[in-house]
């Protein structure tokens, strides 16, 4: 099995860091840049064994036939990680097309309060 992500999304985790740490979120950039790191590793070794769901038609803008899966960083944030699975010379490719949180799109889930 492995995991891909798309040149956009890896963009997104070399500017999380930097928003992370000019919102005030984390006092280094270091720590922010940690943060951002531990997050990608996190999805890199577990989105296979995660359980993934059927991704909302809203999401259809970054694909088709979409999962998503979460990866909670702490009690207020859980990150959303959307993506496809391929069979690609018999190994299973998962493809990392979208990554967002529940402040952003909580509402176009239908999470379980």
């Amino acid at each position: 099995m492995k995991v891909l992500f798309l040149p956009e999304v890896v963009n997104q985790f070399m500017e999380l860091a930097e928003i992370l740490y000019d919102k005030g979120y984390f006092g280094f950039k270091d720590a922010a840049l940690e943060y951002s790191e531990q997050l990608f590793r996190d999805i890199q070794a577990n989105l296979p064994i995660k359980v993934g769901k059927d991704a909302p038609i809203y999401f259809e803008r970054y694909g088709s036939d979409l999962f998503y899966s979460a990866f909670p960083r702490n009690k207020h944030t859980i990150w959303y990680v959307f993506y496809s699975v391929h069979k690609v010379d018999g190994e299973t490719v998962y493809l990392v097309r979208y990554l967002t949180n529940n402040h952003v799109v909580a509402q176009h889930l239908n999470l379980e309060q």
